[in-house]
């Protein structure tokens, strides 16, 4: 059987039978009832690793953060906090508080979040140690009448931005006004703010898009550059957050992200400034260390299309559908390993929705009810946005 696009080490084919980490994938699907989220443990370190590397060629004093918001499933949490150089990135006061009881101190937690409530600056100040990037003119008043004195990050928006296939609801800044920051046009405020309530600024943020590949490092570069323009007024900085927004490939002939080059993308804006690296992604250490396996519930033909129905809809991985970032079905048994013999088939869940496709004309073997598929690359913004429409809501999640 020829190697899938998305195959390596640990997820490919063996003996005609899909292995992940070393586990036979069909096997563990037929041991639990309903949708399963599989997790590798090694795979999230491998990742955490080669994205160091990346982050010590720079050359600059660097931080890794993980984005909570990707996904919250607790081992993989305490997996992360028990790394012990890891710092987490949250951007609700319930995510701070699931980041405490994980394993993570306070001093180790930022939060970077948008349209912030009174309740939440009171829960997030509770919390002296806590750094908060501050994400408008508002959120920066309100915390300098709490608490004057407070050292803050500021987010900012460069105005250029980049995400996956240039999809512009993957794009943070850019021509498009987004919520998102502080545009250069409200800078002055934002100093006069700070100023104001003595306010220390010791870090400043930007996170310009989500999932961006070698084909879009141009554009990331230029938003670095933009970003790095901030400092001008920032003496007392001493922390630059890069975000996250790291991808990794969806599709047959996308390459991986070229590490080299965003490493000397950083180097060339902040090396030798005495400032510490910071980047908080998700996505890139957990979306390909996770499967979504589902059972096979019906074959059928409507028209000219062949239909294979299975049983997980979209409420519990919602991205594909929001974001047109696909989880590549697979059969965890394939009856036919000759792609030539495969066909064409939509992959559809059990939600009442139009949208609720996972695939459509995609290739695979011959399916049967009762067969297992797995959907690749689905560690990220899975379970973590999961909803429980139609009351299908229900899945279980296990991290080996």
């Amino acid at each position: 059987m020829a190697a899938e696009w998305w195959a390596r080490d640990d997820l490919r084919y063996e003996d005609g039978r899909l292995t992940f980490a070393g586990q036979d994938v069909d096997r563990l699907a037929r041991d639990h009832d309903g949708p399963l989220f599989l997790y590798s443990a090694d795979r999230v370190r491998a990742n955490i690793a080669r994205l160091r590397t990346a982050l010590a060629a720079s050359g600059c004093p660097h931080h890794l953060h993980y984005a909570m918001k990707c996904n919250r499933f607790r081992p993989l949490l305490n997996l992360m906090a028990e790394d012990g150089a890891m710092g987490i990135d949250v951007c609700s006061p319930d995510e701070m508080d699931l980041a405490l009881t994980s394993g993570f101190a306070a001093r180790d937690i930022s939060f970077t979040g948008t349209s912030v409530s009174n309740r939440d600056l009171d829960r997030l100040l509770a919390q002296p140690d806590l750094h908060i990037n501050c994400d408008s003119l508002s959120q920066i008043r309100r915390i300098g009448e709490r608490t004057p004195g407070r050292a803050i990050g500021i987010r900012v928006n460069p105005g250029v931005g980049v995400g996956y296939g240039d999809h512009a609801r993957l794009t943070y800044a850019g021509e498009r006004t987004t919520k998102f920051g502080i545009y250069r046009e409200q800078w002055i405020e934002a100093l006069a703010l700070a100023a104001q309530f003595g306010l220390t600024i010791t870090t400043i943020h930007f996170h310009v898009g989500c999932g961006f590949l070698s084909r879009q490092l141009d554009a990331w570069d230029k938003a670095v550059g933009a970003a790095a323009s901030f400092l001008t007024d920032l003496p007392d900085v001493r922390s630059v957050n890069l975000g996250g927004g790291l991808g990794l490939p969806h599709r047959a002939g996308e390459a991986p992200l070229d590490l080299d080059r965003w490493s000397a993308i950083i180097a060339r804006h902040f090396l030798g400034r005495g400032l510490t690296i910071a980047t908080e992604p998700g996505d890139y250490l957990v979306k390909d260390a996770g499967l979504l396996l589902l059972s096979v519930v019906g074959v059928e033909r409507k028209r000219d299309t062949l239909f294979v129905a299975v049983d997980g809809g979209f409420n519990i991985h919602p991205e594909p559908a929001h974001y047109d970032l696909p989880c590549e079905p697979v059969a965890c048994v394939p009856r036919e390993t000759d792609p030539a013999r495969w066909q064409p088939v939509s992959v559809a869940g059990n939600i009442n929705e139009a949208l609720d496709l996972w695939a459509e004309d995609h290739l695979m073997p011959p399916l049967e009810e009762g067969d297992r598929i797995a959907l690749v690359n689905a560690g990220g913004y899975g379970s973590a946005m999961a909803s429980n429409h139609c009351m299908r809501g229900g899945f279980s999640e296990i991290l080996i």
